[in-house]
């Protein structure tokens, strides 16, 4: 199976017309016939059904193609990662992280690492449920992680990053934005957002809240789905700090608490590359310069 005869499949499962299709691929209509047949003969059965009117897929077709359209699509990224890399760069470092804002320095990390190693290109990878796990099959060279989550973690070393606290988030216009520190009795009458993957420090926080039989609560499916709840004025939430893209667009109070977030890198022991080292100093001496940043 070649990349033309997939992007051939694709554009007649679009148009249903073996003219149109060819038309839009620029290639004669007996050519095109051709290539969609034998990659029929090459897979074992039909993928279109053909009549004067044109094509129809075949219920296997239509699986099939559904298959192809997310393998292009992959597979167009990795050619033009690969362009990407191939043109300018000898070396990758992948860095898986759970969200975007959860290494808030990061961008300038990259910006101060290009200007020593600019031979080196730093790929953020945003797998927000299963980056341990990619991280295990060697997909990713750092992991940025809880250090409670790295407990089980065989052959790593962990750099300590920062300590994140927990904040309350609220709409700006609500009257506890106005306050510098928010207490539990702050909270009293109304309703927390729980749930949502919660790290287990912040599920005991709100474990806690919820025992006092003074605070209701809502269960939310994820973290953007309580975004939603708390814009929409259906409650409020309890967060880490490393949660803050700083936008502006809610307020993020502290709270009272002692529960705080260890944030690490993780590296694979057996990965000795000096840029990799550069680069985890980077990130670690530009949290270490912030002192006054909220985190």
């Amino acid at each position: 199976m070649t990349t033309k005869q997939i992007d051939y499949c694709i554009e007649l499962a679009h148009t249903l017309n073996f003219s149109r299709a060819a038309d839009n691929m620029f290639v004669s209509q007996p050519t095109f016939s051709y290539q969609i047949r034998l990659l029929e003969e090459e897979i074992g059965f039909d993928l279109f059904e053909r009549s004067g009117k044109g094509a129809a897929l075949t219920p296997a077709g239509a699986q099939f193609v559904a298959f192809l359209a997310n393998m292009r699509e992959d597979l167009k990224r990795a050619i033009e990662q690969g362009q990407n890399f191939s043109a300018k760069y000898r070396d990758n470092i992948s860095i898986s992280l759970m969200v975007r804002q959860a290494v808030y320095f990061l961008p300038e990390a990259i910006r101060l690492f290009a200007e020593t190693t600019p031979e080196v290109q730093v790929t953020p990878l945003f797998q927000y449920e299963n980056g341990v796990e990619s991280f295990l099959r060697n997909e990713a060279d750092i992991l940025f992680a809880l250090r409670e989550q790295t407990r089980q973690i065989p052959g790593i070393t962990v750099h300590d990053l920062f300590e994140s606290r927990i904040y309350l988030i609220t709409r700006p216009d609500d009257p506890l934005a106005e306050k510098n520190l928010v207490r539990e009795s702050d909270l009293y009458g109304r309703t927390l957002m729980v749930g949502g993957g919660s790290p287990a420090a912040l599920q005991a926080v709100q474990r806690r809240l919820i025992s006092s039989g003074k605070i209701n609560y809502f269960n939310s499916a994820d973290h953007d789905t309580t975004y939603v709840n708390v814009a929409a004025q259906r409650g409020i939430c309890l967060a880490p700090g490393f949660l803050n893209d700083h936008s502006g667009q809610f307020a993020w109070i502290p709270f009272d608490c002692k529960e705080k977030f260890s944030c690490v890198l993780c590296t694979h022991r057996d990965d000795r590359r000096e840029s990799v080292a550069h680069f985890i100093n980077i990130l670690k001496k530009l949290y270490k310069d912030a002192v006054a940043f909220p985190l």
